[in-house]
């Protein structure tokens, strides 16, 4: 096992990964930039150093800033958390080129998922349904409208190397597709660098739903159910559940063990999340994502595992503690992203906070890095914490969260927290009646 171990990351995610390696008896190095002096998870590590300064470009993203951390302070592994360099290949690599063990997936795996269109095709080779579109990038029009007409309209057209919902846009007839795939090219140009997108079936109504796999890098691997993270905003999720309320047992049990075979087949290791659109029953793969997600607490809490723990064990050489067998789904749980913004044009909110107090009690889970009279810098994204709740069915956990969303005090700055309320009293979430588009609408419709 590992003495020591590096957190290439900040936020409520860096004191996450200090908390599991506390546990394990494991030292922990926090990197920080200028600007994070004095942020929690430098107070709360073994030890820190600066790498940089304030702008994330010179300091989070400096991987020879980060790799130099870890020679100067003997850390033999480092953990990305997620964001930053979490899903760079380059990154994994070098690690691995100067001895140092990257906890998470190979940077082969890491390649090949961060591509959209090798992702797709690697998945469909690997059994993994997947949504009917075009074989690889689409280079004009002309060919767009060929594949558009083969799959039937809507499309959606999407940039190879996008993410956040960049470069894609939707097209309901030729008329539309000319003028969408123009746009959806030259925003990833703009964005990525690359001007590649491909084509895929549109669908109406679809939830969105993930898949957390894992793996023990030599031909093992298990599945810990799905998350249900269809309330999103411009692409970006905001509410996330688990179990997923439209997916039944069977479903359950068919997806998971496709994506936990696909996974073995490739020695996958660590956490992974296969994403898919789930309409009328069937799954559609979207992407995978090679790392932890942001969500993750709310798996943690049905399965009672500690992920990140495990992340580190496997990534160490060790074996799964847990087989297929031992995960089964007990209660429900929810997580809500509490971000530093103001409603209602979501605008970024950073600040001193003047006053913070978590909420507690049975069921309850706060991971934030606030504190009183931390300020918030305006350099990085804009999540401060994220509220999870735990109950017995789908019922007591949106009771929990609405008593949790009660107690949470964040003075000084805006947040979040009144969207949440709001949507508590809506019908649709209550029921568990919502998809991909369910949230823009409300939004519209409630601040115009």
């Amino acid at each position: 096992m590992f003495e020591k171990i590096l957190i290439a990351n900040r936020g409520e995610i860096a004191l996450r990964v200090i908390r599991a390696a506390r546990e394990m008896g494991i030292k922990s190095v926090a990197v920080h930039s200028t600007a994070d002096a004095d942020a929690m998870h430098v107070r709360m590590a073994d030890e820190s150093v600066c790498i940089g300064p304030a702008p994330s470009s010179e300091s989070y993203l400096n991987k020879a800033a980060i790799i130099s951390a870890c020679e100067i302070t003997g850390a033999q592994a480092v953990h990305p958390g997620y964001g930053f360099l979490s899903e760079n290949a380059a990154f994994a690599q070098a690690l691995e080129d100067h001895g140092i063990t990257f906890i998470g997936p190979s940077a082969e795996h890491i390649r090949i998922m961060g591509d959209k269109i090798t992702a797709k095709d690697t998945a469909k080779s690997l059994g993994i349904p997947v949504v009917p579109g075009s074989d690889g990038g689409v280079a004009d029009v002309e060919t767009a409208k060929t594949v558009a007409e083969g799959i039937g309209y809507p499309v959606i057209i999407k940039a190879t190397a996008g993410g956040g919902g960049r470069g894609m846009k939707v097209a309901k007839s030729p008329e539309e597709l000319e003028i969408a795939f123009r746009t959806a090219r030259s925003e990833a140009k703009a964005a990525f660098g690359n001007d590649e997108v491909y084509i895929e079936k549109y669908l109406q109504r679809p939830r969105h739903i993930e898949i957390q796999v894992f793996g023990d890098g030599k031909g093992k691997a298990v599945h810990l159910g799905e998350r249900d993270c269809s309330l999103q905003r411009r692409h970006q999720k905001v509410f996330e559940e688990a179990p997923g309320p439209a997916i039944t047992p069977e479903m359950r049990a068919r997806i998971g063990t496709i994506c936990a075979e696909a996974v073995a087949k490739i020695a996958y290791i660590g956490a992974g999340t296969i994403e898919f659109l789930f309409e009328d029953g069937e799954f559609y793969f979207i992407e995978m994502n090679t790392r932890l997600q942001v969500e993750h607490p709310v798996t943690e809490y049905i399965f009672g595992v500690d992920l990140v723990r495990e992340q580190i064990r496997v990534a160490a050489g060790l074996p799964l503690s847990f087989e297929q067998e031992d995960l089964q789904v007990q209660g429900h749980a929810i997580e809500v992203r509490i971000n530093a913004e103001k409603l209602p044009n979501f605008a970024p909110c950073p600040g001193r906070v003047t006053q913070y107090h978590a909420p507690g009690g049975l069921g309850v889970r706060m991971d934030s890095a606030l504190y009183d009279g931390y300020r918030i810098p305006p350099y990085y994204d804009s999540l401060i914490g994220k509220l999870i709740v735990h109950g017995r069915d789908r019922d007591e956990a949106l009771a929990r969260l609405s008593r949790a969303l009660g107690e949470l005090i964040v003075d000084g700055v805006d947040t979040t927290v009144p969207l949440f309320r709001g949507l508590l009293e809506e019908p649709d979430i209550q029921k568990g009646d919502y998809s991909i588009h369910w949230l823009e609408k409300w939004l519209a419709a409630t601040y115009g």
